[in-house]
């Protein structure tokens, strides 16, 4: 792609995180993500070059293995011209928000990472020019830590997500906790995901998305407080799924048409579209820990209403959400048990500081690094090469836990449908579609302390303000016996 040129005109300001920030091309289905760093502290253009080299190769050589080839879109490194970056930076600046403008965008080394539009069908044809509507979701972690390192029995029965939720409104991120449970969307069980997805619809925060050709007309720009329209979303989403029904508008319309995209959305999640099987990782038993979540809105609403048996259907070992939990579940040890590891690490490179490199905790990402990955080993042998595995698998985890994963979705007629894409059908039309993950950079080694101490303050939060105050009635109904059913005990 020759950039250089493109007029800067031509790019436009299409969101950013802590690190990195990324334009995207108006007609062409490319994205171009340079990375941000704090005022007065720029790195050196090769440091630049390094840093982007390793996201580029962590998501070719490590996520690729987990996830599929179809799935990941590792991109490549381009150089631009110096004088085009800051145009750019100058056309883009008024369009970020407030709170993200405390880093400056890298204008000095002109190095880039060039990515597929996600929000465009995957693979992209220039030819293709009907309308395109994407879904981005963040499911979070989607099972309850099992291993025998936790000291709270509370994370046994409540999921991080849900325990967090209350954190985060009493620190004021948000206004209102969501319903959503990660444990019902990861649970395989269709009635299940219908609630996860529409609580998320309901409760956006950060974890849901819609873009209609490429443009964000649902869910929050950044951390603030969302408004929920559906009778907005209603009337954008009309020409997908009713384009020829005289169908009215009103509330009976808005139900309507967030049920079929709710449909969709499943359907798109539980479907495989990568026949490549996650390399030769030896999965982590799923069946491990319980598979519901004592605090999740819909158990409780099963309880409710005298339902005792708790359906978890399972998820297709081909679909994205399967990979993405296995990839979560390399955390065997939770925080707990890991943190310990970490300092026998650090212990290690306070020592040997010269060896961090040989103990590839900076990269580079390779086959090497992937293999060392394989390892499900829970053996400690007081060793430090354990330990760094032990880290390693975690960092893969934590990513996997906090990655996106994006559905394209586009109207098309019965007798397109040979053009090897998967489609899914609703009531009145079909689409072809893609499922991409993305937000794959590896998590910092240095966090580790971080979410050990955001770990205790979580669940310290919660048992004294939450779970304290519950009605003890309900605490008691979320039992799990063996056949994984809810039992009722007379009190």
């Amino acid at each position: 792609m020759e950039v250089e040129k493109m007029d800067e005109n031509e790019w436009k300001y299409h969101g950013e995180g802590n690190q990195s920030l990324v334009v995207s091309h108006c007609q062409r289905c490319v994205v171009l993500r340079f990375l941000k760093s704090p005022p007065n502290q720029n790195k050196t253009p090769e440091e630049i070059l390094h840093h982007l080299q390793n996201i580029v190769d962590f998501g070719k050589h490590v996520m690729k293995q987990f996830f599929g080839e179809n799935y990941v879109h590792h991109g490549e490194i381009i150089q631009l011209p110096l004088d085009f970056v800051r145009q750019l930076c100058l056309k883009i600046q008024p369009e970020r928000p407030e709170c993200r403008c405390d880093k400056d965008m890298d204008t000095l080394s002109g190095y880039a990472m060039c990515l597929p539009n996600l929000t465009r069908l995957q693979p992209f044809r220039f030819a293709e020019h009907r309308p395109i509507l994407c879904i981005e979701i963040k499911p979070k972690c989607g099972f309850i830590p099992f291993s025998s390192h936790v000291s709270q029995e509370i994370k046994h029965k409540v999921c991080r997500y849900c325990m967090h939720q209350h954190l985060k409104v009493a620190n004021g991120k948000w206004k209102r906790p969501s319903k959503y449970c990660p444990l019902d969307l990861f649970s395989g069980n269709k009635q299940r995901m219908h609630f996860a997805l529409k609580s998320l619809l309901q409760e956006a925060q950060n974890n849901l998305k819609i873009f209609k050709n490429g443009e964000l007309i649902y869910g929050c720009k950044d951390d603030q407080d969302c408004v929920s329209d559906w009778n907005e979303l209603a009337r954008h989403l009309k020409p997908f799924f009713f384009p020829s029904n005289g169908l009215v508008s009103g509330p009976q319309c808005t139900r309507t048409i967030v049920k079929e995209l709710i449909h969709v959305i499943t359907m798109a999640l539980l479907s495989s579209t990568d026949t490549c099987r996650a390399g030769h990782m030896k999965t982590v038993p799923i069946s491990q820990g319980r598979s519901y979540c004592g605090a999740s809105a819909f158990n409780k609403e099963l309880v409710r209403n005298g339902k005792h048996k708790l359906e978890s259907s399972g998820l297709p070992r081909g679909c994205l959400l399967y990979k993405t939990l296995q990839a979560q579940m390399l955390d065997m040890l939770d925080i707990e048990g890991l943190y310990p590891l970490y300092s026998r690490v650090e212990q290690y490179l306070e020592e040997f500081p010269e060896e961090r490199s040989t103990l590839q905790i900076d990269g580079p990402y390779n086959e090497a690094f992937y293999e060392k990955l394989l390892d499900l080993s829970l053996e400690d042998d007081g060793t430090v090469a354990f330990a760094l595995t032990k880290v390693q698998q975690y960092r893969i985890a934590m990513t996997a836990k906090d990655c996106s994963i994006m559905i394209a979705l586009s109207p098309c007629l019965q007798d397109e449908c040979s053009e090897q894409r998967p489609v899914v059908l609703t009531s009145k039309s079909r689409f072809t579609f893609s499922v991409s993950v993305l937000d794959l950079d590896l998590k910092p080694y240095e966090s580790i302390p971080h979410q050990y101490k955001l770990d205790g303050e979580i669940v310290n939060y919660y048992l004294k303000n939450v779970q304290a105050k519950e009605d003890p009635v309900m605490s008691n109904l979320f039992k799990e016996n063996e056949d994984c059913t809810l039992v009722l005990h007379k009190v």
